[in-house]
């Protein structure tokens, strides 16, 4: 690829053009090259020397900043090939030498051998002024002797940072070029405050070039030939975006992504984005460390102090004063590396993270814990701040924990869940104090319950360990809220306990013992409901009344004893529900509701917390809303309703890391899919199980959904399992009502499909568990039954079932476990065969019951 086709500079090598051309005919040529580093300075000078003749003299030197205190040091690197060498460039012969003038008979070498002695500034001896003229004046006569043959081009790069000597002798020879074939190629930074370089673009002869950035169009062409195929556009566009049109900076981004096999027309956007990060770190970013290192320190305070950020506030953290900063700031604006502003930012994120990256770990602890005590002192919000303290290492600083308490509650006041669970932990990392240490496990255990349920659980039992009921009340309340109870029944046992303690107290107060009491009750224990009950006069319209009455009408209909109470709880706990919003409690009265056969009520309210969530960023409980409202819909035949849901309660609920709830969302799923006549993959809720302590209706729901899946596919032994499974579990708790999970019906499907007809009959027909549980008297109506004057002996088909269990050899516990019934019902079961029979225990009833 030419030069030319590389730099699009038609202009400026036109102009190169004429000053050689100009050169070779003996009139004065300076071409200044003005820019910042690497736009187009050093491509123009490769540029110019390819189109310099073949036999012209080419003198280069690079200036650097080390070694300014050198003097004459670039002009000997123009001339270094010269030094003492006195017979250089085919000279001609004595005899010719001998009859031309003093002045033009020497050599360069032997020009230079005068000039530079030593090169110290004692050789000019005491009448200083005139020995540095005559050494200026000798190394312009070197410089005219090389042209006695051929024209000389002198190549001089960054030219502000050569030394004082070599400076005047610049400034001294460019003044004399009139009649020389000499042309001299500068490039220097665009520095007005340069006297060297402002003098010489005074000059009538000197023709200033200022190269500016690759377009886009011109990037694209570039990085297309690199490739030697189109390149996707989003790929050109982040090249010219990483390079800002940056010759240098483009031609090794390009390198390197070739290197790194990166596609052109389909390439990994992240990938090249990684890798333009390291470009700019180990070219413009290491230019700059080593020519301007203030302003690398104002552009790595700029980085840590991050977005946002001002150069005015960067500079207090780098502690430069303002002259300082402003020309730190002004060597930044010229690298193309910020925008101008204001305020000043950084063009692109990923040189912020590129000169984060090429600081020290140690230098960036600093500059963060730094960071932190100004913007305090500058009163910047708490969260800005404890960005910085997060960065930092320990600081055990007296002002850090009211920072970081502050930002944790702005953090969750905005949904930021995970930012405020980091700086509480940072606090508690911190904090020392017993008292404090509470308080800061309170406030993250508030946080995580909206976050992770699981963490606020095991937060919740670390703090139940107060002797007082009431501290310990206290220290549990924030805590209470269904989504620990649902999402973990284990949970709820440190409520359960607080709230029989508190209950045992003289006078408990209804706002500490309501919360806990509706914590037992949603994970099925009825420790303190009674005097929780007597409490809700006390407590009046407060929410905790309203998310006892809530759990106590889903109790209620989930037992199936009294559907009229449980619809009279759930209508007293709505009545004082906002029309703008519900709280959880009124979830639980939705669900009595639906579990009553009242479903356009309970959607209406389901609906409403489902509003009431979302607005306040509750992912919990917005998943459990939506579970809610899903099942609602799925009975009452709004599919797709329930469906979409089903599919957001599993997104909300893999936000607070709710396996349980993810399961449970998942199987509701399922349940609509099979209704539609499609058979779903069951690896979906077999490839995690549930633990151990899930909420045993969470357990049921994926039971059911499990069973429903095998007996579509034909395997209804595993379907009877699963099922019998599901009554099992929800039997453990109490929750007979048919409406909350049919069980039974689906049960009794299977034992159809197996063929069992007296089985399916039985389980289909047998009273809900403990309906009937109270042993009553048999009436006298005739003779007894099992004596000679009675008549036939009719068992039930409950009682039939249980019979040809027992004459299995079943105990009383293991036909309950096979019934899915309480140990308790079965005992009725056989008093009742025993009367009918008339015999008193098993021994007998496998006779009695063949002489039927």
């Amino acid at each position: 690829m030419s030069a030319s086709s590389l730099l699009h500079r038609e202009r400026e090598l036109a102009e190169l053009d004429r000053a050689l051309d100009e050169a070779g005919a003996g009139r004065p040529a300076v071409v200044l090259i003005q820019g910042p580093r690497g736009i187009g300075k050093t491509a123009l000078l490769r540029a110019a020397l390819g189109r310099i003749p073949g036999d012209a003299v080419v003198l280069r030197a690079r200036c650097h900043d080390n070694e300014r205190d050198f003097s004459y040091g670039v002009v000997r690197q123009l001339f270094d090939p010269f030094m003492n060498k006195p017979d250089q460039l085919n000279e001609p012969d004595r005899q010719d030498r001998s009859q031309r003038p003093e002045s033009t008979a020497k050599s360069p070498g032997g020009y230079l051998a005068e000039a530079l002695p030593g090169a110290e500034p004692a050789v000019f001896g005491p009448d200083g002024e005139n020995g540095r003229h005559h050494v200026l004046n000798n190394l312009f006569n070197a410089a005219r002797s090389l042209t006695t043959r051929t024209p000389v081009v002198m190549v001089i790069d960054d030219l502000h940072l050569a030394d004082e000597a070599s400076r005047q002798w610049f400034s001294y020879l460019a003044r004399r070029l009139d009649g020389l074939p000499v042309a001299l190629l500068v490039t220097a930074a665009a520095e007005a405050a340069d006297p060297l370089t402002a003098d010489l673009g005074a000059l009538g002869h000197t023709r200033t070039l200022t190269p500016g950035p690759l377009c886009d169009s011109c990037v694209a062409e570039r990085v297309s030939s690199v490739f030697g195929a189109p390149v996707d556009p989003e790929l050109a566009a982040v090249c010219h975006d990483l390079s800002q049109g940056n010759p240098l900076v483009l031609e090794e981004l390009t390198a390197r992504l070739l290197d790194a096999r990166t596609s052109p027309g389909a390439p990994d956007l992240e990938a090249v984005l990684r890798i333009g990060a390291a470009t700019l770190a180990d070219t413009t970013l290491s230019w700059l460390r080593r020519s301007r290192p203030r302003a690398m320190e104002l552009l790595t305070s700029l980085a840590v102090l991050g977005p946002g950020a001002e150069l005015t506030t960067a500079a207090l953290l780098a502690g430069q004063g303002d002259l300082l900063a402003d020309e730190a700031r002004e060597a930044l604006r010229r690298t193309d590396l910020i925008d101008p502003g204001p305020p000043e930012t950084f063009r692109h994120e990923l040189v912020r993270t590129a000169v984060l990256a090429r600081t020290d770990p140690r230098d960036l602890v600093a500059l963060h814990e730094r960071a932190a005590a100004l913007l305090v002192r500058l009163g910047a919000p708490a969260g800005r701040v404890a960005e910085h303290l997060m960065s930092s290492g320990t600081t055990g600083l007296d002002w850090a924990l009211p920072v970081l308490r502050a930002a944790a509650r702005e953090a969750a006041a905005d949904g930021c869940l995970d930012d405020a669970a980091c700086y509480l932990q940072r606090a508690l990392a911190e904090a020392t104090d017993p008292e404090l240490i509470q308080s800061l496990t309170v406030q993250l255990g508030t946080v995580e319950l909206h976050r992770d349920p699981a963490a606020c659980a095991r937060y919740a039992a670390g703090l139940a360990v107060a002797a007082d009921p009431v501290e310990r009340a206290r220290l549990l309340l924030p805590f209470a809220h269904p989504v620990l109870a649902l999402t973990a029944a284990g949970a709820a046992v440190p409520f359960a306990e607080t709230a029989g303690a508190l209950a045992a107290t003289g006078d408990p107060a209804a706002e500490l013992l309501l919360p806990l009491a509706a914590q037992a009750v949603l994970a099925g224990q009825r420790t303190a409901v009674r005097r929780a009950v007597a409490s809700l006069r006390a407590a009046g319209d407060e929410p905790a009344a309203s998310d006892f009455l809530g759990a106590l009408a889903a109790m209620a209909a989930a037992g199936g004893r009294s559907p009229r109470r449980a619809v009279r709880l759930a209508a007293r706990c709505v009545s004082g529900a906002s029309p703008a919003e519900a709280g959880i409690g009124v979830l639980g009265a939705a669900m009595a509701f639906a579990w009553s056969g009242r479903l356009d009520e309970a959607a209406a309210w389901a609906a409403r917390v489902v509003r009431s969530a979302q607005r306040l960023n509750h992912p919990g409980e917005l998943a459990l809303a939506l579970l809610a409202r899903s099942d609602i819909a799925y009975r009452q035949g709004h599919l797709d309703t329930a469906l979409s849901d089903a599919d957001r309660a599993a997104r909300s609920a893999e936000q607070v890391h709710a396996d349980e709830l993810v399961s449970a969302a998942t199987a509701l799923r399922m349940r609509v899919l099979l209704r539609r006549g499609r058979t779903p993959d069951e690896s979906r809720l077999t490839g995690a199980p549930l633990p151990a302590d899930a909420h045993p209706l969470v357990r049921a729901v994926v039971l059911e959904a499990r069973g429903l899946v095998a007996a579509a596919r034909g395997d209804h032994e595993k379907a009877l399992r699963l099922f019998l499974e599901c009554g099992h579990q929800l039997a453990v708790r109490g929750i007979a009502n048919p409406a909350c999970v049919p069980w039974r019906t689906h049960a009794a499907q299977a034992y159809q499909n197996l063929g069992e007809y007296a089985a399916a009959r039985t389980i289909a027909a047998d009273p809900l568990p403990g309906a009937d549980s109270r042993p009553r008297p048999a009436p006298v109506r005739g003779p007894v039954i099992g004596t000679r004057d009675a008549g036939p002996v009719r068992l039930t088909p409950s009682e039939r079932r249980v019979t040809e269990l027992v004459l299995q050899g079943l105990s009383n516990l293991e036909v309950a476990e096979r019934l899915c019934l309480s140990k308790r019902t079965v005992d009725t079961h056989l008093g009742r065969i025993y009367r009918k029979l008339a015999i008193k225990g098993r021994a007998e009833l496998g006779a009695a019951v063949k002489a039927l």
